[in-house]
């Protein structure tokens, strides 16, 4: 405890952060209040509009300013494919492999009952409302291949198939186990160019 309580409140803050323990925290709001004030003030701003301003795409849930993302609203992107992730760090993952120009869709999740997490809470109603509408001709599973993520994907494979789109899944160089925002981009084209045809149980 230092001879600030302020301080003190900011380290625990700080300790929020994944993978920051007490004494990263310490060291970064002791920098902050004494070395960089002017940083310190521009990350509290940025801080506060983002957390006024960011919400979820109507679209394909993704973090966006606006009711849909500048992805969804691009007209250079193909709007037959489009990718199931997980998470939007595996958006800007894919993203900076340059290995897909079509579209997104964000799970913010995966199917998981231990933890009370089903279709509903992955914003399936959304997705099937897609299905329907637009002209989707190719599901590109990104899942994170973990048992859950596996699961996903074969609930979302099935779900394609009620309305005839084919799925496909993420293959080469990506590790069992792994998350895609940790696997660099080289690994990810690969795993794109090399995707493969998943069979569902009407297929």
């Amino acid at each position: 405890m230092s001879s600030s309580p302020t301080l003190d409140q900011l380290i625990e803050a700080l300790c929020c952060l994944p993978g920051v323990g007490r004494k990263s925290a310490q060291r970064m709001a002791l920098y902050l209040i004494d070395k960089n004030r002017d940083g310190a003030k521009q990350i509290a701003d940025s801080m506060q509009t983002a957390l006024q301003k960011v919400g979820h795409c109507e679209l394909c849930r993704n973090f966006s300013d606006t009711p849909h993302c500048q992805i969804c609203d691009n007209p250079k992107r193909d709007p037959s494919t489009l990718c199931v992730v997980e998470t939007p760090s595996d958006v800007l993952a894919i993203e900076a492999s340059g290995s897909f120009e079509g579209k997104y869709f964000v799970l913010l999740g995966k199917l998981s009952p231990i933890d009370g997490i089903g279709p509903d809470q992955l914003g399936m109603d959304v997705l099937r409302k897609r299905l329907q509408q637009e002209n989707i001709r190719e599901i590109i599973l990104a899942t994170n291949p973990t048992i859950e993520g596996e699961i996903t994907a074969q609930f979302i494979a099935d779900l394609a198939a009620e309305y005839a789109i084919p799925t496909s899944r993420i293959a080469h160089g990506v590790p069992v186990g792994g998350e895609l925002e940790y696997v660099d981009s080289g690994t990810l084209s690969r795993a794109f160019s090399g995707r493969q045809t998943i069979t569902t149980e009407e297929s």
